[in-house]
């Protein structure tokens, strides 16, 4: 009995972050919305995007541009750079668009320090009302800065994410299958949001956040957008999502590569777990329910997995159920293989392709843990290999 326990509540707990909780929100989320943008004021909020680039030459150009081709006043519009230590000719690109006359401050650091200490080192310094955290790849449309700071009329609100939306799909790599489940985090941290005013973790792509309530970020660490979006909602305000915000990221093709990036960010969710656990001792609260449900039975996820395929090769005997259970099990975990062999013959199926995406993803989670518990001694990173041509 205590071996089906065991099975029921692992499988109990990944239906309920997969399938339950997302059902849930839909299901009572679909009743509320966001109360309505008010006018910007006169004169409207002092904003500051800033961000940190390494070896950005590709995007950053098309970047600063697309921050400034707004329809947000110019005059209460800055942005901020830090380079940490680029090699390539992002610091040139950066320069030269200074002396266009557009309002850039740029602070080139040396030796590599990671994005958490640049955005650290800056933050101090800068003098706004509202800061937009961003990457180099994110490209902003023309509303999307007006849409994101016209929520800060609401006192209660801190924080306001945007909805990225993924380009460059391609049909022989793993960008669908991102898209995919990135499109449905969006949409479920949009309800949580209208629901609770918990979006749990605005994407640090692009987030806009009252100026004083964006804290030191620890150091080293990996996952700054999930610690500042919780450091928001503990200080009792709301952190939202504006789906209407939309601003653009071309995705990763390559499993690689993205495998890679979601190791990172998983080590990232558990030093985040160290630090916001003390949240999931009160689950009845919109914000413990939302942490529990949405992200901790997630990051649990690879462990789940594994309690249930232990469980039901130690009940293969007791009947057809666990049998066919262990199966299927076993052939998710080969879903992976399968799928590569596939693409070798030219064959591309998206059902096959997201359920290896899904054991991948959670591989990514068990690799992450192992690099948390070993200790994450830098937060330097590279620039993910994208779709964008050279």
């Amino acid at each position: 009995m205590i071996w089906q326990l065991i099975f029921w509540i692992s499988a109990g707990a990944l239906v309920h972050t997969y399938v339950v909780y997302p059902a849930l929100l839909r299901l009572f989320g679909s009743s509320f919305r966001l109360p309505d943008r008010a006018p910007l004021p006169e004169p409207a909020p002092m904003v500051v995007v800033f961000m940190a680039a390494y070896n950005e030459e590709k995007v950053i150009e098309q970047k600063i541009r697309s921050v400034f081709n707004t329809e947000y006043p110019k005059d209460r519009l800055a942005m901020w750079i830090g380079s940490d230590a680029s090699t390539d000719a992002t610091d040139a690109i950066i320069s030269r668009m200074q002396q266009e006359g557009l309002n850039i401050t740029f602070r080139r650091f040396g030796g590599r320090n990671g994005k958490s200490a640049i955005l650290n080192s800056m933050a101090p310094e800068i003098q706004a009302d509202i800061l937009i955290p961003t990457d180099a790849n994110i490209f902003f449309q023309p509303q999307t800065i007006p849409k994101l700071v016209a929520h800060f009329s609401d006192a209660a609100v801190g924080l306001v994410g945007a909805n990225i939306i993924n380009t460059g799909m391609r049909a022989d790599g793993i960008s669908h299958q991102e898209e995919t489940y990135i499109r449905r985090e969006n949409y479920m941290k949009y309800y949580e949001g209208v629901l609770w005013g918990t979006t749990m973790g605005a994407f640090g792509a692009c987030y806009a956040i009252r100026r004083e309530l964006f804290p030191e970020i620890p150091r080293n660490f990996l996952m700054e957008d999930f610690y500042i979006t919780m450091h928001v909602i503990r200080s009792g305000k709301k952190a939202i999502c504006d789906l209407d915000a939309r601003a653009l990221e071309d995705v990763s093709n390559l499993v690689e590569e993205e495998y890679k990036r979601k190791v990172r960010i998983s080590a990232g969710n558990y030093q985040n777990l160290s630090v916001y656990w003390r949240m999931l001792l009160n689950p009845l609260s919109g914000a413990g329910f939302s942490f529990l449900s949405h992200k901790f039975l997630r990051w649990m996820g690879p462990f789940l997995l594994i309690l249930m395929l232990l469980t039901s090769l130690l009940l293969w005997d007791q009947n057809l159920f666990f049998k066919a259970a262990f199966i299927l099990q076993v052939a998710g975990i080969l879903s992976p293989l399968a799928d590569r062999l596939l693409v070798r013959m030219n064959i591309h199926t998206f059902a096959l392709r997201l359920v290896a995406y899904f054991y991948l993803m959670n591989l990514a989670l068990l690799q992450g843990a192992f690099k948390y518990m070993r200790g994450i001694r830098s937060g330097t990173w590279s620039p993910t290999q994208r779709n964008i041509n050279s």
